[in-house]
């Protein structure tokens, strides 16, 4: 069941290693998703216009020029005048494997948590790129940052862009994560008071900003990271991890921020986003929460 951080007794916890997956070795291991058949395909990036059930690649106004670009994708049940909630996807990070055969491509059109959670109804989701510059021409990163300062710029404008044109809700704009893309979380979503200011709710899994402060960029420091939390202001986040959420929580409880954090282990040992592409009990409680949290 998920925990919040208000409920959890103190417990002796193991600090978090640079590994991925933090289950105990006294533990039995954990299985692999691929024993848990999905129900959801996550639908391919295409070229074309915007349509219902479509997901397509998109350039926002101002990057035409460049090599720049999102994954957009209006919900099966989109009509013009109605509004919906958006979710703003970030990915993990490119040139990843393991010995489970897990993948990361680091890439928009290889994210799959908008819909696992969405099911492809009701929710606007946006795959959001990490931009940066080669050669002087911008284009997506596919590993870390980029340049941050033009990652926020591209997502707010992005996102403006999307609510204007197909009936976003400013209101209800949801960033969530997966690994790389957890830690852009708070990294990205909290760098500043402007960017910080257009969440709701953040779904993060696998990985959480200031728990490892090895990670190789500027900032990854514990008061950096403090310092970006300090923006989240009682929103709720949902915080998963495979096997253990242990660490998040460790580092959480010792900042003393205040929040709604609720925390869900997952039951696989599998480094991976396409566990919500499953018919698994947490992510039925996964949609719950953002259904109360949206509220």
């Amino acid at each position: 069941m998920p925990r919040t951080l208000h409920t959890i007794a103190f417990a002796f916890l193991v600090v978090l290693t640079a590994c991925v997956s933090p289950s105990s070795p006294t533990r039995a291991p954990l299985p692999d998703l691929s024993t848990v058949r999905p129900d959801l395909h996550t639908p391919p990036m295409t070229e074309g216009l915007p349509a219902p059930g479509q997901r397509v690649r998109a350039v926002t106004t101002g990057w035409e020029s460049t090599g720049v670009h999102h994954a957009l994708y209006l919900p099966r049940d989109w009509r013009p005048g109605k509004r919906f909630p958006v979710l703003v996807e970030y990915a993990g990070n490119g040139g990843y494997t393991n010995a489970f055969g897990d993948i990361s491509l680091g890439t928009v059109e290889g994210s799959n948590l908008g819909y696992g959670i969405s099911g492809g109804r009701g929710f606007i989701w946006i795959c959001m790129p990490f931009v940066a510059s080669t050669n002087g021409v911008k284009i997506n990163a596919t590993k870390w940052w980029g340049d941050v300062d033009e990652t926020i710029r591209y997502c707010r404008a992005t996102v403006n862009e999307v609510c204007t044109r197909y009936g976003g809700d400013t209101n209800r704009v949801v960033l969530c994560g997966f690994s790389r893309g957890a830690i852009a979380g708070n990294f990205i979503g909290l760098h500043n008071d402007d960017i910080a200011s257009l969440w709701c709710a953040f779904i993060l899994h696998s990985h959480y900003d200031g728990v490892n402060t090895r990670w190789p960029y500027a900032g990854a420091d514990r008061a950096s990271a403090l310092a970006r939390l300090q923006r989240l202001r009682a929103r709720p986040q949902f915080i998963t991890h495979e096997g253990s959420t242990a660490a998040a929580e460790s580092y959480l409880r010792e900042t003393g921020v205040p929040s709604d954090f609720t925390f869900q282990p997952i039951p696989f040992r599998n480094h991976s986003d396409q566990w919500v592409l499953r018919d698994l009990p947490e992510r039925r409680r996964l949609r719950i929460w953002l259904k109360r949290a949206l509220k």
